[in-house]
């Protein structure tokens, strides 16, 4: 072979050599010039977290960096660092949010609270689809007793004999915080309202007979004890605002893709899983990134 010819031959091995080098300089190059992280904010109640670490590894699934920025405030610096752009994604409820949003609106079901949710947020933000699945609306018990004596089955018979009865609430330690409207019953006067610390001692006023009716910010598996001895009002939807989880995001910046993938998690999220997450984060100090890593590879997410 000739000078020229192992020349030549050298010169398309080396040739052959660079492209894949240059490859990888031009991914490098551009993955040091890559936009920041999408950033996912969580308030400090453990739902906040396990759903904010729930939507960072969802997006990031997608090839999206993205990092969760804890220890947020209340739901106005939410709305704030959504609109300053240093939030890209928050966890929240869409009946709380619109009680916060518009104080004046009338809705209840999760089809209604999510148009007048839609019709209330600032121009800057949308909502991913609620996860209608998980249903973190309050709940109203009452002993099984009074319910086979009053003939209460549902809310709405409650509804129609509330007057004369004396009713507590409670908050749920760990939830996304609730307003007070939000634990309303449409249609319901009660003579009286006593607010207490905590759901067992919710619980222990409903037995001990102290009120006739508790209402439980939150779902049955946040009372302690259980139900035993209790029987839970079904709500037909038009009677207690919906409470359902829902990403909440800065207008424009999630891809379809993206935007998607946060609505197949609302999709796949239930009621009884979101509340096992939550109280193994508030009660058993689980890691929730420990959690939600866990959670979508169960759902294939």
């Amino acid at each position: 072979m000739s000078r020229a010819m192992v020349l030549a031959a050298s010169v398309r091995v080396v040739g052959r050599m660079l492209v894949p080098a240059l490859a990888v300089l031009a991914v490098s190059c551009g993955s040091g010039e890559a936009v920041d992280p999408l950033v996912v904010g969580a308030q400090q109640p453990a739902q906040s977290r396990v759903l904010a670490e729930i939507y960072a590894q969802a997006l990031a699934r997608t090839g999206t960096a993205v990092r969760v920025e804890p220890g947020l405030g209340d739901r106005r610096e939410v709305l704030d660092a959504l609109a300053a752009g240093t939030v890209t994604v928050a966890p929240d409820h869409n009946g709380a949010l619109l009680a916060d949003l518009n104080a004046g609106a009338d809705a209840e079901t999760v089809e209604v609270v999510t148009e007048e949710l839609n019709g209330s947020l600032p121009q800057d933000t949308v909502t991913s689809d609620p996860a209608d699945g998980t249903d973190f609306e309050p709940r109203v018990l009452v002993t099984t007793a009074t319910a086979e004596q009053r003939g209460f089955g549902s809310v709405g018979d409650l509804v129609k004999q509330c007057s004369g009865l004396t009713a507590g609430t409670a908050a749920v330690p760990g939830l996304l915080d609730l307003p007070a409207v939000a634990a309303r019953i449409s249609g319901c006067e009660f003579t009286a309202i006593q607010q207490f610390a905590d759901p067992a001692e919710l619980r222990h006023a409903l037995v001990d007979g102290r009120i006739q009716v508790a209402v439980l910010g939150g779902p049955v598996e946040f009372l302690p004890g259980g139900t035993d001895g209790l029987t839970v009002l079904a709500d037909s939807g038009d009677a207690i605002r919906a409470q359902n989880p829902v990403a909440v995001l800065r207008r424009g910046v999630l891809d379809e893709r993206q935007a998607e993938k946060l609505n197949y998690v609302a999709g796949e999220l239930t009621t009884g899983e979101l509340a096992a997450l939550v109280l193994r984060v508030r009660d058993e100090g689980a890691d929730p990134a420990d959690l939600a890593r866990s959670w979508l590879d169960a759902h294939g997410l």
